[in-house]
C-alpha cells in the first residue's frame, strides 16, 4: 500500500487584493497580492512612503484594508483577532494603566498559532526592569507567574540578555533595548513575527550583529518572519525572499528570491553573489522610483 502524501502546509499569510485609501483620499496602497509560506523570511523593501509599514500593520490587524482580504493560516485576520487570547495593544490606545504606547504583544490565531509585532522603537516602560518589560504580554494574558518567569528567562537567554534581567532600560544601549523588545515578542512563543524596521536607528556594527542574531533565532525557532527595511544590504543578508515596493502610490513591483544557503556569514556579504543580488535590487528600486504614466502626464 502506498503511503498517503501529507497535505502541504497552509500559507502563514495571504494578502488578496488588499488596498488602503485614507479618508482624505490618499492612496497608501494599491491592491496587493502576496502569499507568505510558513518558515519564510520575507522582507518588504522600499523607500519611505511606499506602504511597507502600512502593509505590515494590515497583516497584524492594526489597520483595516479599504478593500480586499488578509488571511493568517487561512483564517481572516479579523476572525483570528476575535479568538481567545488576544493581547495585542493598538498603538496610541493603551489597554492597561501606565502602558507605553506601541507595546508589542501577541495575537492568538487558529490552531493556537501566535503572532507578535516588534515596532521601530523599543517602547519600553522606563520604570520597569528588563524582566518586567518582557513579561508584560504574559501578565496581560494572566499567565501564572512561575510559568511566565520561566518563559521570560528563556527569551532573555535567546537574545543574550540573561544577565540584565533586573536592569532598567536607561542602563542599556540602544541595541540592547531592541533586544529587550525582540525578547518581548519571543516570550509569547510566536509562529509569525512581524518586524517594522527594528534596527533602523542603530549603528552599522550593532545592526549587523542583531541581523545575524535574528537569523539564528529564526532558524532555531522555525519562525515565519515578515521584516520591513529600506536597506538593500540588510534585505539581501536576511531574506529568503525580498518584496520590492514603490511609492506614490504604494505597490509591489518585484519579488526576488535570495537563493544563498543559510547560515549566512560575513563572507557572504563580501561575495560576488551578494553583490549580484544587491545590484539587482538597486536597479529594481531605481526603476520603481521613476514617475508613473499618470504622474508624468500630470507634470
Amino acid at each position: 500500500m502506498t503511503a498517503a502524501t501529507p497535505a502541504p502546509a497552509s500559507p502563514a499569510v495571504e494578502i488578496l487584493s488588499a488596498q488602503k485609501t485614507y479618508p482624505n483620499g490618499t492612496v497608501a496602497l494599491q491592491p496587493v497580492d502576496l502569499t507568505i509560506q510558513q518558515g519564510e523570511f520575507v522582507t518588504l523593501l522600499g523607500p519611505s512612503g511606499c506602504g511597507k509599514s502600512t502593509l505590515l500593520k494590515m497583516i497584524a490587524g492594526l489597520l483595516e484594508p479599504s478593500d480586499g482580504r488578509l488571511l493568517l493560516w487561512r483564517t481572516p485576520v479579523a476572525a483570528a483577532q476575535a479568538g481567545e487570547g488576544k493581547h495585542q495593544e493598538t498603538p496610541g490606545r493603551p489597554k492597561f494603566p501606565g502602558a507605553p504606547r506601541g507595546t508589542g504583544g501577541a495575537e492568538s490565531g487558529p490552531g493556537g498559532r501566535r503572532m507578535a509585532f516588534v515596532f521601530q522603537s523599543p517602547t519600553l516602560m522606563p520604570w520597569a526592569s528588563v524582566q518586567a518589560n518582557v513579561r508584560l504580554p504574559l501578565d496581560l494574558a494572566k499567565v501564572p507567574r512561575a510559568e511566565a518567569d520561566a518563559r521570560v528567562a528563556e527569551a532573555l537567554a535567546l537574545v543574550g540578555l540573561a544577565k540584565f534581567a533586573k536592569a532598567l532600560p536607561r542602563a542599556l544601549s540602544g541595541g540592547m533595548q531592541m533586544r529587550v523588545s525582540i525578547a518581548r515578542g519571543l516570550v509569547v512563543q510566536p509562529n509569525l513575527l512581524l518586524m517594522d524596521e527594528p534596527f533602523g536607528a542603530l549603528d552599522e556594527i550593532t545592526r549587523h550583529k542583531l541581523d545575524a542574531d535574528l537569523l539564528a533565532l529564526w532558524r532555531k525557532k522555525q519562525l515565519t518572519v515578515v521584516f520591513v527595511t529600506h536597506s538593500i544590504h540588510e534585505a539581501v543578508f536576511l531574506s529568503s525572499r525580498v518584496v520590492v515596493m514603490a511609492a506614490r502610490p504604494g505597490r509591489i513591483v518585484e519579488e526576488v528570491r535570495i537563493d544563498a544557503p543559510y547560515p549566512r556569514s560575513e563572507e557572504f556579504m563580501v561575495s560576488s553573489e551578494f553583490q549580484h543580488y544587491a545590484k539587482y535590487l538597486q536597479r529594481c528600486l531605481r526603476a520603481a522610483s521613476q514617475p508613473t504614466d499618470e504622474e508624468a502626464t500630470a507634470s
